[in-house]
């Protein structure tokens, strides 16, 4: 009897640690406070056409251009999100001027929301897929491929082709970010898994349990 109970408890057990661990290697382990922490910087292109794929850096730029300096003042993710809500009027004017400078006639929308996005990585740091507040900036249709970066930490701003190499961000996404959350952006890999490293500690921690249960077991 208390055998049939034991071996029951183990298998549910490996049952749920199974379940845990695809739910982790599939890329749905989430940072807890991302929504909270981080503003994200997307601009959608009008279309894939090559023009339309070059006027959205060009519009990156001017943004981007216009609103450095009051971004790289900024004291924290409030007072971010309340400069992009105070300005947005301005980007799109900002976006707008450099649409017609290049010839087109379409229109600029400028909004701050919230939206799933799937893993990315920028520069040394991968982002897993989920829902992020971005501040979201579409030309024309928008149906075209984006550009992104984030806006804070002001990541945005600084040079990422070779990895974060710039120290006051790293500090910064270090202040912004749990220990945990920090440590995740690093090591989560391009398709969303955790390193080989963590999955084989998890997969460790389930082969430990599962000798326990059969030590217990093995009593009855």
């Amino acid at each position: 009897m208390y055998k049939r109970i034991i071996i029951g408890m183990m298998i549910t057990g490996l049952i749920g640690g199974i379940v845990f661990y695809n739910k982790v290697d599939s890329g749905d382990f989430q940072l807890e406070r991302r929504g909270e922490n981080l503003i994200r910087f997307h601009v959608l292109a009008n279309s894939d056409d090559p023009e339309d794929q070059v006027l959205k850096l060009k519009v990156r730029d001017r943004i981007i251009e216009a609103m450095a300096e009051d971004f790289e003042t900024s004291s924290g993710v409030e007072e971010s999100r309340e400069i992009i809500t105070n300005n947005l009027k301005k980007i799109e004017e900002v976006a707008a001027k450099e649409v017609f400078a290049n010839g087109k006639d379409l229109k600029v929308t400028a909004i701050l929301t919230e939206d799933s996005f799937p893993t990315r990585r920028y520069g040394g740091v991968v982002f897993p897929a989920g829902k992020y507040e971005a501040l979201k900036v579409v030309i024309g249709e928008g149906i075209g491929q984006n550009w992104w970066c984030v806006m804070f930490p002001p990541l945005c701003f600084v040079d990422v082709k070779n990895g974060l190499t710039d120290a006051k961000t790293q500090q910064e996404l270090k202040n912004t970010l749990s220990e945990e959350e920090y440590t995740l952006l690093y090591t989560v890999s391009n398709d969303g898994e955790l390193p080989l490293q963590l999955k084989s500690k998890i997969a460790e921690v389930f082969r430990a349990s599962r000798n326990q249960f059969n030590r217990l077991a093995s009593k009855f």
